[in-house]
Protein backbone atom coordinates (compact mmCIF):
# COMPACT_ATOMS: atom_id res chain seq x y z
CA UNK A 1 0.00 0.00 0.00
CA UNK A 2 1.31 3.50 -0.85
CA UNK A 3 2.26 5.72 2.00
CA UNK A 4 1.02 9.55 1.59
CA UNK A 5 2.71 12.74 2.95
CA UNK A 6 0.22 14.75 5.51
CA UNK A 7 0.05 16.89 2.21
CA UNK A 8 -1.47 14.88 0.01
CA UNK A 9 -3.72 13.41 2.99
CA UNK A 10 -5.50 16.51 3.65
CA UNK A 11 -5.42 17.63 -0.20
CA UNK A 12 -7.70 14.13 -0.73
CA UNK A 13 -9.73 15.52 1.90
CA UNK A 14 -10.99 18.88 0.71
CA UNK A 15 -10.57 18.61 -2.91
CA UNK A 16 -14.31 18.32 -4.22
CA UNK A 17 -13.50 19.40 -7.99
CA UNK A 18 -12.06 16.17 -9.53
CA UNK A 19 -12.51 14.38 -12.53
CA UNK A 20 -12.03 10.76 -14.24
CA UNK A 21 -10.54 10.93 -17.62
CA UNK A 22 -11.05 8.18 -19.71
CA UNK A 23 -8.39 7.41 -21.69
CA UNK A 24 -9.59 3.99 -22.92
CA UNK A 25 -13.07 2.81 -21.20
CA UNK A 26 -12.54 -1.13 -21.77
CA UNK A 27 -15.10 -3.42 -23.85
CA UNK A 28 -17.69 -2.63 -21.15
CA UNK A 29 -17.72 0.00 -18.69
CA UNK A 30 -21.06 0.97 -16.65
CA UNK A 31 -22.15 3.69 -14.27
CA UNK A 32 -23.67 1.41 -11.56
CA UNK A 33 -25.44 1.67 -8.05
CA UNK A 34 -27.84 -0.45 -5.92
CA UNK A 35 -30.34 0.11 -9.03
CA UNK A 36 -33.33 1.48 -9.29
CA UNK A 37 -36.53 -0.14 -7.66
CA UNK A 38 -40.47 0.48 -7.68
CA UNK A 39 -41.07 1.23 -11.15
CA UNK A 40 -41.69 -2.11 -12.80
CA UNK A 41 -45.11 -1.14 -13.32
CA UNK A 42 -43.60 1.55 -15.76
CA UNK A 43 -41.77 -1.09 -17.55
CA UNK A 44 -38.43 0.05 -15.78
CA UNK A 45 -36.41 -2.93 -14.36
CA UNK A 46 -33.96 -2.20 -11.61
CA UNK A 47 -30.59 -2.52 -13.70
CA UNK A 48 -27.44 -2.06 -11.04
CA UNK A 49 -24.38 -4.01 -10.46
CA UNK A 50 -24.28 -6.98 -10.97
CA UNK A 51 -22.00 -8.39 -8.38
CA UNK A 52 -23.70 -6.21 -5.13
CA UNK A 53 -21.16 -7.93 -2.47
CA UNK A 54 -18.02 -6.88 -4.84
CA UNK A 55 -19.69 -3.31 -5.86
CA UNK A 56 -20.28 -2.51 -2.09
CA UNK A 57 -16.97 -3.35 -0.83
CA UNK A 58 -15.21 -1.65 -3.02
CA UNK A 59 -17.79 1.59 -1.89
CA UNK A 60 -16.96 0.54 1.62
CA UNK A 61 -12.84 0.62 1.36
CA UNK A 62 -12.50 3.84 0.00
CA UNK A 63 -15.07 5.30 2.92
CA UNK A 64 -17.81 5.30 0.71
CA UNK A 65 -21.21 4.70 1.21
CA UNK A 66 -22.82 1.78 -0.12
CA UNK A 67 -24.70 3.10 -2.98
CA UNK A 68 -22.23 5.37 -3.98
CA UNK A 69 -21.86 4.72 -7.91
CA UNK A 70 -19.00 3.37 -9.30
CA UNK A 71 -17.63 1.55 -12.37
CA UNK A 72 -18.79 -1.71 -13.69
CA UNK A 73 -15.97 -3.55 -15.90
CA UNK A 74 -16.44 -5.93 -18.40
CA UNK A 75 -13.15 -8.22 -19.05
CA UNK A 76 -10.85 -4.88 -17.94
CA UNK A 77 -9.26 -3.26 -20.33
CA UNK A 78 -9.80 0.81 -18.76
CA UNK A 79 -6.97 3.33 -18.84
CA UNK A 80 -7.26 6.92 -17.42
CA UNK A 81 -5.86 9.19 -14.65
CA UNK A 82 -7.41 11.80 -11.82
CA UNK A 83 -7.12 15.33 -11.53
CA UNK A 84 -6.36 15.29 -7.78
CA UNK A 85 -5.48 12.29 -5.92
CA UNK A 86 -7.66 9.73 -4.50
CA UNK A 87 -8.01 6.57 -2.77
CA UNK A 88 -9.17 3.58 -5.02
CA UNK A 89 -10.98 0.16 -4.87
CA UNK A 90 -10.87 -2.52 -7.80
CA UNK A 91 -12.97 -5.87 -6.52
CA UNK A 92 -14.56 -8.35 -7.94
CA UNK A 93 -12.55 -10.22 -11.22
CA UNK A 94 -9.05 -10.07 -9.78
CA UNK A 95 -7.63 -7.67 -12.75
CA UNK A 96 -3.66 -7.00 -12.43
CA UNK A 97 -3.25 -3.31 -11.72
CA UNK A 98 -0.82 -0.34 -12.50
CA UNK A 99 -0.51 3.15 -11.51
CA UNK A 100 1.76 4.96 -13.56
CA UNK A 101 3.48 2.02 -15.06
CA UNK A 102 3.72 0.27 -11.46
CA UNK A 103 2.32 -2.47 -10.47
CA UNK A 104 -0.08 -2.37 -7.19
CA UNK A 105 0.81 -5.57 -5.19
CA UNK A 106 -2.74 -4.85 -2.96
CA UNK A 107 -5.86 -3.43 -5.74
CA UNK A 108 -8.28 -3.46 -2.68
CA UNK A 109 -7.06 -0.11 -1.57
CA UNK A 110 -4.51 2.15 -3.30
CA UNK A 111 -3.69 5.77 -3.68
CA UNK A 112 -4.25 7.31 -7.45
CA UNK A 113 -2.08 10.38 -7.73
CA UNK A 114 -3.17 13.56 -9.55
CA UNK A 115 -2.79 13.02 -13.16
CA UNK A 116 -0.81 9.32 -12.82
CA UNK A 117 -1.75 6.73 -15.61
CA UNK A 118 -4.30 3.70 -13.71
CA UNK A 119 -4.79 0.99 -15.92
CA UNK A 120 -7.25 -1.82 -15.48
CA UNK A 121 -6.12 -5.03 -17.36
CA UNK A 122 -8.11 -8.01 -18.45
CA UNK A 123 -8.48 -10.54 -15.33
CA UNK A 124 -7.50 -13.96 -15.54
CA UNK A 125 -10.96 -15.54 -14.33
CA UNK A 126 -14.04 -13.74 -13.72
CA UNK A 127 -15.74 -11.36 -15.81
CA UNK A 128 -16.53 -8.37 -13.46
CA UNK A 129 -14.41 -6.30 -11.88
CA UNK A 130 -15.86 -3.06 -9.28
CA UNK A 131 -13.27 0.64 -9.47
CA UNK A 132 -14.98 2.33 -6.57
CA UNK A 133 -13.22 5.84 -6.30
CA UNK A 134 -13.10 7.89 -3.00
CA UNK A 135 -15.92 10.41 -3.41
CA UNK A 136 -17.80 8.49 -5.80
CA UNK A 137 -18.78 9.09 -9.32
CA UNK A 138 -21.20 12.10 -9.76
CA UNK A 139 -23.85 11.95 -12.72
CA UNK A 140 -27.80 13.07 -12.46
CA UNK A 141 -29.98 10.04 -10.86
CA UNK A 142 -32.74 9.21 -13.54
CA UNK A 143 -35.66 7.41 -11.71
CA UNK A 144 -33.60 7.58 -8.25
CA UNK A 145 -30.38 5.52 -9.65
CA UNK A 146 -27.20 6.30 -11.01
CA UNK A 147 -27.47 2.74 -12.80
CA UNK A 148 -26.95 2.49 -16.76
CA UNK A 149 -29.74 0.07 -18.08
CA UNK A 150 -27.80 -1.15 -21.35
CA UNK A 151 -32.05 -2.73 -22.42
CA UNK A 152 -33.68 0.28 -22.44
CA UNK A 153 -30.46 3.06 -22.85
CA UNK A 154 -32.14 4.67 -19.18
CA UNK A 155 -29.37 5.97 -17.18
CA UNK A 156 -26.19 7.23 -17.74
CA UNK A 157 -24.59 6.71 -20.83
CA UNK A 158 -22.49 3.84 -21.58
CA UNK A 159 -18.93 4.91 -20.70
CA UNK A 160 -16.69 5.59 -23.76
CA UNK A 161 -13.23 6.31 -24.46
CA UNK A 162 -12.24 9.86 -23.43
CA UNK A 163 -14.85 10.37 -21.27
CA UNK A 164 -14.48 12.67 -18.07
CA UNK A 165 -16.74 11.28 -14.88
CA UNK A 166 -16.99 14.41 -12.30
CA UNK A 167 -15.79 12.54 -8.67
CA UNK A 168 -17.68 13.71 -5.42
CA UNK A 169 -15.87 15.07 -1.85
CA UNK A 170 -13.39 12.13 -1.03
CA UNK A 171 -14.23 10.34 2.05
CA UNK A 172 -11.73 8.51 4.80
CA UNK A 173 -10.83 4.77 3.39
CA UNK A 174 -11.67 2.26 6.47
CA UNK A 175 -8.69 0.52 5.55
CA UNK A 176 -9.95 -3.03 6.55
CA UNK A 177 -8.60 -5.35 3.26
CA UNK A 178 -8.52 -8.70 5.59
CA UNK A 179 -11.27 -9.69 5.13
CA UNK A 180 -12.09 -9.47 1.25
CA UNK A 181 -12.27 -12.11 -1.09
CA UNK A 182 -13.81 -12.97 -4.57
CA UNK A 183 -16.22 -15.63 -5.31
CA UNK A 184 -15.55 -15.76 -8.75
CA UNK A 185 -15.83 -18.89 -10.12
CA UNK A 186 -13.49 -21.90 -10.83
CA UNK A 187 -14.10 -25.12 -12.22
CA UNK A 188 -17.59 -26.05 -11.99
CA UNK A 189 -19.76 -23.34 -10.04
CA UNK A 190 -22.60 -25.01 -7.90
CA UNK A 191 -25.54 -22.42 -8.44
CA UNK A 192 -28.59 -22.90 -5.81
CA UNK A 193 -31.64 -22.17 -7.47
CA UNK A 194 -35.73 -22.73 -6.07
CA UNK A 195 -38.25 -24.14 -8.21
CA UNK A 196 -40.81 -22.18 -9.98
CA UNK A 197 -43.18 -20.42 -10.58
CA UNK A 198 -44.68 -22.87 -13.81
CA UNK A 199 -42.10 -25.69 -12.77
CA UNK A 200 -45.31 -27.77 -12.78
CA UNK A 201 -45.68 -27.00 -16.58
CA UNK A 202 -42.01 -29.18 -17.52
CA UNK A 203 -41.66 -32.58 -17.24
CA UNK A 204 -39.82 -35.05 -14.68
CA UNK A 205 -37.13 -35.57 -17.91
CA UNK A 206 -37.32 -31.43 -18.38
CA UNK A 207 -36.16 -31.33 -14.41
CA UNK A 208 -33.56 -33.79 -14.40
CA UNK A 209 -32.16 -32.21 -17.46
CA UNK A 210 -31.47 -29.20 -15.96
CA UNK A 211 -30.34 -30.76 -12.98
CA UNK A 212 -28.22 -33.52 -14.23
CA UNK A 213 -26.51 -31.64 -16.99
CA UNK A 214 -23.27 -29.77 -17.16
CA UNK A 215 -23.97 -26.23 -18.44
CA UNK A 216 -21.39 -23.82 -20.41
CA UNK A 217 -21.96 -19.96 -20.42
CA UNK A 218 -22.30 -19.01 -24.05
CA UNK A 219 -20.60 -15.74 -25.43
CA UNK A 220 -24.34 -14.82 -25.97
CA UNK A 221 -24.53 -13.52 -22.00
CA UNK A 222 -24.53 -9.75 -21.16
CA UNK A 223 -26.54 -7.85 -18.49
CA UNK A 224 -29.47 -9.04 -19.66
CA UNK A 225 -28.77 -12.63 -19.30
CA UNK A 226 -26.97 -15.40 -19.25
CA UNK A 227 -27.20 -18.21 -21.42
CA UNK A 228 -26.48 -21.80 -20.86
CA UNK A 229 -25.48 -24.11 -23.24
CA UNK A 230 -25.45 -28.06 -22.90
CA UNK A 231 -28.36 -30.74 -23.44
CA UNK A 232 -31.46 -28.92 -23.94
CA UNK A 233 -34.79 -29.27 -22.65
CA UNK A 234 -37.26 -30.40 -25.20
CA UNK A 235 -40.11 -28.82 -23.57
CA UNK A 236 -42.96 -27.99 -25.89
CA UNK A 237 -44.87 -25.09 -23.90
CA UNK A 238 -43.92 -22.69 -26.44
CA UNK A 239 -44.49 -19.11 -25.38
CA UNK A 240 -47.43 -18.10 -22.20
CA UNK A 241 -49.05 -15.24 -21.57
CA UNK A 242 -46.89 -12.68 -20.63
CA UNK A 243 -45.89 -12.36 -16.63
CA UNK A 244 -43.28 -10.28 -14.57
CA UNK A 245 -39.75 -11.99 -13.88
CA UNK A 246 -37.36 -12.28 -11.39
CA UNK A 247 -34.01 -11.52 -11.33
CA UNK A 248 -32.52 -14.81 -10.99
CA UNK A 249 -35.54 -16.36 -13.46
CA UNK A 250 -34.48 -19.46 -15.60
CA UNK A 251 -36.42 -19.60 -18.32
CA UNK A 252 -36.70 -21.69 -20.99
CA UNK A 253 -37.43 -20.44 -24.88
CA UNK A 254 -37.89 -22.56 -27.64
CA UNK A 255 -34.37 -23.89 -28.55
CA UNK A 256 -34.13 -25.75 -25.07
CA UNK A 257 -31.88 -23.46 -23.65
CA UNK A 258 -31.61 -21.59 -20.43
CA UNK A 259 -31.49 -18.28 -20.22
CA UNK A 260 -30.93 -16.66 -16.30
CA UNK A 261 -32.16 -13.30 -16.46
CA UNK A 262 -29.59 -10.45 -14.90
CA UNK A 263 -29.87 -6.95 -13.96
CA UNK A 264 -31.39 -5.29 -17.13
CA UNK A 265 -33.25 -7.80 -18.03
CA UNK A 266 -37.03 -7.29 -19.52
CA UNK A 267 -39.81 -7.07 -16.86
CA UNK A 268 -42.01 -9.42 -18.28
CA UNK A 269 -41.77 -12.26 -19.90
CA UNK A 270 -43.65 -14.79 -22.08
CA UNK A 271 -41.28 -17.92 -22.16
CA UNK A 272 -41.55 -20.19 -18.80
CA UNK A 273 -39.57 -20.08 -15.79
CA UNK A 274 -38.37 -23.22 -14.86
CA UNK A 275 -36.70 -21.76 -11.45
CA UNK A 276 -35.09 -18.46 -10.08
CA UNK A 277 -31.41 -18.65 -8.81
CA UNK A 278 -30.66 -17.52 -5.40
CA UNK A 279 -29.98 -14.28 -4.08
CA UNK A 280 -26.62 -15.24 -2.66
CA UNK A 281 -25.62 -16.98 -5.87
CA UNK A 282 -26.52 -14.58 -8.74
CA UNK A 283 -22.30 -13.11 -7.93
CA UNK A 284 -21.52 -16.08 -8.88
CA UNK A 285 -23.35 -16.26 -12.44
CA UNK A 286 -22.51 -12.39 -12.60
CA UNK A 287 -18.67 -13.60 -12.57
CA UNK A 288 -19.56 -16.55 -15.03
CA UNK A 289 -17.53 -15.54 -18.44
CA UNK A 290 -18.29 -17.45 -21.19
CA UNK A 291 -16.91 -21.06 -21.50
CA UNK A 292 -17.83 -20.88 -17.70
CA UNK A 293 -19.01 -24.60 -16.66
CA UNK A 294 -22.07 -24.38 -14.27
CA UNK A 295 -24.24 -26.70 -12.20
CA UNK A 296 -27.79 -25.96 -11.18
CA UNK A 297 -28.99 -27.31 -7.47
CA UNK A 298 -32.14 -27.11 -6.06
CA UNK A 299 -31.73 -25.19 -3.18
Amino acid sequence: MTLLSDVDMQNSRVTADTSLRLINAGPLTTIQDLGRTGYAHYGVTTSGALDLESFTVANRLVGNSVERPALELTLGGLTGSLSHGRWASVTGAPAPVTVAGRSVPDPYLFWIPADAVLNIGAPAVGLRSYLAISGGIVVEPVLGSCSTDTLSGIGPSVVQDGSHLRIGPAETPTWDTDSVFSRVPIGTARIRFRWGPRDELFTAEDKKTLVGSPWTVSSETNRVGTRLTGQRILTQLGSLPSEGTALGSIQIPPSGEPIVFMADRPVTGGYPVIGVVTEADLGIIAQARPGSKLALIPA
